[in-house]
């Protein structure tokens, strides 16, 4: 999840100590209560569940514990924060045991090279920036590497105006104007295209996310086989339920290597959920009912079958995965089954870094 944060330094220098302001904790405790109502019909957890049936993970920056801690209070049936614990995920990435991977850095410094190389082309997005460093009185270097748009965004999520500087006080004085801003963003459209026509940042998140995706796989697949030998997890006090809080530099990698390339950059609060379903088992009397109606299945599933659904802000993009994706679809069958990502991450995914397994991929020359 993503959050708006507030930052207490000062733009134009390390935007490195923040927490969550109250808008971005409005957010969170929104999505919660959304998906509250959505899963509650299911009884997903019970108004006594109990901590081993849910899993909360977060980075170590304030803001995404306190996104997590209040997406939970609106989704949890009566919240008891005693009884979260909170696992520290050091990287962004989520990476967990299996974050050293070389190759997955040589991917990144050749996507960051495209990136400066595209910003320098783009003489209007200098200007602005010298523009803007002037009217601060810090220097243009400080001000890019500071990345701005981030700063303010945060200002126009609060329908606050963008910083302002005496004249007279180092600088030529004035405010940062949305004419600047729209330069700024509109250049990060720009590379989102560019980005997406080079691939390299598609490798770079194949091999990021890879960790992530294996360890939701694990947890999907455990799931699924406790539910095939008859028990429910959520009767026995399993886990049933994961969170994971991180950044939009976690988000926008997952996003790329599940194939959804289409998708915009994250925005504040944005969410992806992975959902588990089962098809019902048809007794042997349904079946000959159906069958003297002359009645045929609606699904070509097989009874007891595990699927897989995916959201993106609440749209479901499963059939624009790469995993499941749309000229797969046969119109009958309204999800994808659980095996075709469990292939897509254990082995399909290496295809795109010419590999056959994580350790290959990472250490190749």
């Amino acid at each position: 999840m993503v959050g708006c944060a507030h930052f207490s330094t000062s733009l134009g220098s390390a935007l490195s100590l923040s927490f969550l302001c109250l808008t971005g904790v409005v957010q969170h405790l929104r999505n919660g209560q959304l998906l509250h109502h959505a899963y509650k019909h299911h009884s997903l957890l019970p108004s006594d569940w109990s901590p081993r049936q849910v899993w909360m993970e977060s980075t170590g920056k304030s803001r995404t514990l306190q996104s997590g801690m209040a997406f939970l209070y609106g989704f949890l049936p009566d919240f008891d924060w005693t009884k979260v614990t909170v696992r520290h995920q050091w990287s962004t990435l989520f990476c967990g045991s299996a974050c050293e991977c070389p190759a997955r850095n040589r991917y990144l410094e050749e996507e960051q090279r495209r990136q400066y190389r595209l910003r320098v082309a783009d003489s209007n997005l200098e200007r602005t920036y010298v523009e803007m460093a002037r009217t601060l009185g810090v220097l243009t270097r400080q001000l890019r590497a500071a990345n701005p748009i981030d700063s303010l965004l945060c200002h126009l999520c609060h329908s606050l105006s963008f910083p302002c500087v005496p004249s007279g006080d180092s600088g030529a004085g004035g405010c940062l104007t949305m004419a600047q801003f729209a330069v700024i963003r509109q250049q990060q459209l720009d590379d989102e295209v560019d980005r997406r026509r080079v691939g390299v940042y598609r490798k770079y998140a194949i091999l990021a996310m890879y960790p992530y995706l294996n360890r939701t796989a694990n947890k999907m697949e455990r799931v699924a086989k406790a539910t095939k030998a008859g028990r429910q997890p959520r009767l026995n006090g399993e886990e049933v339920f994961t969170l994971s809080s991180g950044h939009d530099v976690t988000m926008a990698p997952l996003l790329s290597a599940l194939g959804l390339e289409e998708a915009k950059f994250p925005r504040f609060a944005a969410r992806i959920v992975f959902e588990m379903w089962k098809s019902p088992h048809t007794t042997q009397s349904q079946a000959k009912n159906r069958a003297g109606k002359g009645e045929r299945s609606k699904s070509n599933s097989k009874d007891g079958e595990v699927f897989i659904r995916v959201l993106y802000n609440g749209e479901d993009v499963t059939f624009h995965t790469a995993f499941c994706h749309s000229n797969e679809r046969h119109i009958s069958q309204l999800l994808c089954p659980l095996k075709n990502f469990l292939t897509f991450v254990r082995k399909d995914m290496f295809t795109i870094v010419n590999a056959t397994s994580y350790k290959e991929a990472c250490y190749k020359q």
